[in-house]
């Protein structure tokens, strides 16, 4: 198993100049413009999870494969699955069988880490990045069942997972230290 500093300078290396592709491959593939975000930071927790039990030997397409796995996932979670998306996704190189392997075996580890990370969020941030990421709902479903505003399930979701990465990455996770404001609703303020 890698030390963190290595995951971290690997991500940097060879992750991070890979958003843009990433970005567009999830835009390309995902109808919903508010999710591509939150979709990449997924993705971004499956590469790190995968990359502690040893880093890929193509970062590239190991990435793809996660992503491509991934909002086939969500498509079948959210039981949205349209036959032109799976066709979409189904075109990506599929030829990486061995990062399969590679990802289950990091699942536990990922799952485990996961938990550790949800548990040092606020309570508030923990139900909504439980809610958006766990359960699947979209923002709006989000925002109504919790009687707040999109805007604050958006910042709230972002510093859940942005928390939630660091954690990921062997930082302390606490990310929501400095969480937002609460929803003017929530405050009983204009909304």
């Amino acid at each position: 198993m890698l030390d963190d500093a290595e995951i971290r300078e690997w991500f940097r290396r060879e992750v991070l100049p890979l958003e843009g592709q990433l970005t567009h491959f999830i835009r390309h593939n995902w109808r919903v413009e508010d999710d591509v975000m939150d979709l990449r930071h997924d993705v971004y927790e499956l590469v790190i999870a995968g990359a502690r039990q040893g880093l890929p030997l193509a970062t590239r397409p190991y990435m793809f494969v996660i992503a491509r796995n991934h909002l086939i996932n969500r498509a079948k979670r959210a039981r949205i699955v349209s036959f032109e998306l799976v066709a979409d996704l189904e075109l990506v190189d599929s030829d990486f069988g061995l990062f399969d392997a590679e990802r289950h075996l990091g699942a536990r580890e990922a799952l485990r880490r996961v938990q550790e990370g949800l548990a040092k969020l606020t309570p508030r941030v923990r139900q909504i990045v439980q809610l958006r990421k766990i359960e699947g709902l979209n923002i709006r479903e989000t925002a109504e069942r919790l009687g707040i505003g999109s805007d604050a399930v958006r910042q709230q979701t972002s510093i859940g997972m942005r928390a939630l990465t660091d954690h990921m990455l062997g930082g302390g996770g606490g990310g929501t230290a400095r969480v937002a404001p609460p929803d003017r609703r929530e405050t009983g303020g204009d909304a």
